[in-house]
């Protein structure tokens, strides 16, 4: 191969490494990063593989990458490049963990003629309109509904002759219920249309559901979760339901294989073989350990020593946990339009980083990432939250300059697993917007109740939106489609972990107000639920 064909190859492979994280480069952006790779005879994937990793930590305002932006990493790079041995397992292990803002996760939509998803070009501006409202409904329904529409009990051979009409899963539009007689399958989203007087509603009309007589699914059936529904429909126009559930959920492989080249998790989208290349070094990273505490007053004395007692111990065992998750709320009191103590805090947080910096393998070794509580600092109550305001955090992050500092809900890529990260107190206000008591048949424990609810919804936070508003434009960034492998529910009820049709999901509790929090080993997805002594 000649030299102008062989620059062509490095041209077109670094272009489309680019691409596939979602970025596109300019000319001169580009001749910049195949300067930078080609000091690197020998590694030259990894040198990219390492230059794309840290463009991404980068808070840029476009995927269209210049010069500037492209030279400003590359001098970082090369600052540390004198320590060739050190950069190495840097690297290797900054490629292994992505932390990935839900605000920057792309939007799909399903069309239900075409029956593909498309993705959402163009901003999304945070004040939505009235119809991008109706739009979220719609969205979550229908992901639901094509979802459902592949399960073997509710999809309808094609050359029916056989079967019955009793013997029928099929769904039944909610318009074509009258002049319906007989058991029905119907799906929909339970809502309040009148006072007291529930409906189901699809895309096509709602009908009035009596769900005194229900047999119900483990779960909790609050408004504006969707359903499946099994009954009749009465001479007085209410909807009989005998029996009701969630629509099933669908293997991860399955809403994957028919989800190919999309990249709905935000990680960017992985070939086969790199795929394939990095389970295998996710299988041998068996000392990566992250450590997960939740509600760290930042502000309450007897809080920041059980911390320093946690941090210490870690700072002394053989291989130190590669990641520290510290979820709010950093503060034990509401910080509302009556907190006046914005200075304190921020000097708490430098303390914080203090206390970080002070034990010096972690500082090295470890990565941190802060997660803000519904209590937190921030624009509003609504979600997804954005990361804490910069002021709190300026004196942390002079003492723990790669200190990450993300959304709320956030996740994580591990080499080739996903984790949803999400601190909310949803059990509590779960229980208290359910509609029904919850079956007991399956199981009476109320985190188990909830982890059915989030999962078979394909949604963290299924609540009406009167006790928990979310951002329209953003429902698609509490999404759990296709459901990923660890969910983790910062949570202050008590510390529980449940495996759940192969997700692993967790509460770490409550670490200030019960000393508990939990450790989790990604590559065997192992939950050890730890507690101080007091």
């Amino acid at each position: 191969m000649g030299l102008g064909a062989a620059a062509a190859a490095a041209k077109k492979k670094a272009q489309r490494r680019f691409k596939l994280r979602g970025f596109t480069l300019k000319v001169d952006a580009l001749d910049e990063a195949l300067a930078f790779v080609s000091r690197f005879p020998e590694a030259e994937d990894e040198a990219l593989d390492l230059l794309i990793d840290e463009i991404d930590k980068e808070s840029l305002k476009s995927s269209i990458l210049d010069r500037d932006a492209i030279q400003r990493v590359v001098s970082l790079l090369l600052e540390a490049e004198s320590a060739v041995e050190p950069t190495a397992s840097v690297a290797s292990s900054r490629t292994a963990l992505r932390v990935i803002d839900v605000f920057l996760v792309p939007r799909f939509r399903y069309d239900s003629i075409k029956r593909v998803f498309y993705e959402h070009t163009g901003k999304l501006p945070i004040h939505g309109e009235a119809g991008d409202k109706a739009a979220l409904y719609r969205d979550r329904f229908q992901l639901l509904l094509q979802r459902l529409s592949r399960d073997k009990y509710f999809s309808r051979p094609a050359f029916d002759t056989i079967m019955s009409d009793s013997d029928s899963y099929e769904i039944t539009p909610i318009q074509s219920l009258i002049g319906c007689t007989g058991r029905r399958w119907i799906m929909g989203v339970i809502s309040q249309l009148e006072e007291g007087h529930f409906f189901l509603e699809d895309l096509t009309a709602a009908v009035p559901i009596d769900l005194s007589s229900a047999k119900i699914t483990s779960g909790f059936f609050v408004e504006n979760t969707i359903i499946v529904a099994e009954g009749e429909l009465l001479s007085n126009g209410t909807f009989q339901v005998n029996t009701c559930g969630f629509p099933p959920l669908e293997d991860r492989d399955t809403s994957l294989s028919l989800i190919m080249g999309l990249d709905f998790f935000g990680g960017g989208i992985l070939s086969t073989e790199e795929t394939l290349r990095l389970s295998g070094l996710e299988k041998n990273a068996v000392n990566d350990m992250f450590v997960i505490l939740s509600d760290i007053w930042l502000d309450n004395d007897e809080a920041m020593e059980k911390l320093a007692v946690v941090l210490d111990g870690y700072n002394s065992v053989e291989v130190v946990p590669s990641l520290f998750i510290l979820m709010g709320n950093f503060c034990s009191r509401p910080c509302n339009l009556a907190f006046n103590s914005f200075s304190s805090l921020r000097s708490q947080f430098g303390k914080l980083g203090e206390m970080i910096s002070a034990r010096s393998r972690l500082k090295e070794q470890s990565r941190f990432l802060l997660i803000p509580g519904p209590d937190d600092a921030g624009p509003s109550k609504v979600l997804p939250r954005c990361a804490l305001p910069k002021y709190l955090i300026e004196e942390l992050q002079e003492h723990v300059p790669n200190a990450i500092f993300s959304s709320n809900p956030c996740r994580i890529k591990f080499y080739t697993q996903e984790i949803v990260l999400f601190r909310q107190d949803l059990l509590y206000r779960m229980r208290r917007s359910s509609l029904i008591p919850p079956s007991t048949e399956e199981t009476s424990d109320p985190f188990e109740h909830l982890v059915a609810t989030i999962t078979h919804q394909s949604h963290l936070c299924p609540l009406p939106l009167t006790v928990q508003p979310i951002i329209w434009n953003y429902d698609h960034c509490l999404r759990l489609y296709p459901t990923p492998h660890t969910i983790i529910l910062g949570d202050r009820s008590e510390q529980k972990a449940f495996k759940y049709t192969g997700i692993t999901c967790f509460n770490p509790g409550s670490f200030s107000n019960d000393s508990t929090f939990a450790a989790y080993r990604p590559s065997t997805q192992e939950v050890e639920l730890s507690a101080l002594e007091n």
